[in-house]
């Protein structure tokens, strides 16, 4: 079944030259495509909605300024099971758990600092890509 999903490179992805990279392993993915695309430094209201599940955790202030800090790179992607294969592809949130071959596991350096951000599941998926692509829902 195909499905939708939005991905987020973070402003971590971007400083260190890494967007090239990581738009490649999506695109190397047979069967997956690049739906819609955009570089934007991403504003406080966006990101208060898109992690509004965070509120009151000790590490949603400094993950809101993180994404404040630069542009980042927002993409809907589609293709078979791509919700479940870019959770995979982007590995777990800790890079030392991060397997090899994994975005994280390759090229992480920190939890909070960790390059991308993929929906991890089909409701939040359509919910994210409502709020980042208004036009596409």
């Amino acid at each position: 079944m195909s499905q939708r999903t939005l991905v987020l490179l973070k402003p971590d992805a971007v400083r260190r030259g890494l967007v090239g990279e990581i738009l490649g392993r999506i695109e190397r993915k047979a069967g997956w495509t690049i739906g819609a695309l955009e570089m934007r430094t991403l504003e406080r209201g966006i990101l208060e909605q898109h992690y509004a599940e965070h509120v009151g955790r000790p590490f949603y202030e400094p993950l809101v300024e993180f994404m404040e800090s630069g542009p980042s790179v927002a993409l809907v992607v589609e293709g078979e099971r791509v919700v479940e294969g870019l959770r995979a592809l982007a590995g777990p949130t800790d890079p030392i758990a991060a397997a090899p071959g994994s975005i994280r596991g390759d090229f992480g350096t920190i939890v909070r600092e960790n390059l991308v951000h993929a929906s991890d599941s089909q409701e939040s998926a359509d919910r994210e890509i409502k709020l980042f692509f208004p036009g596409l829902a």
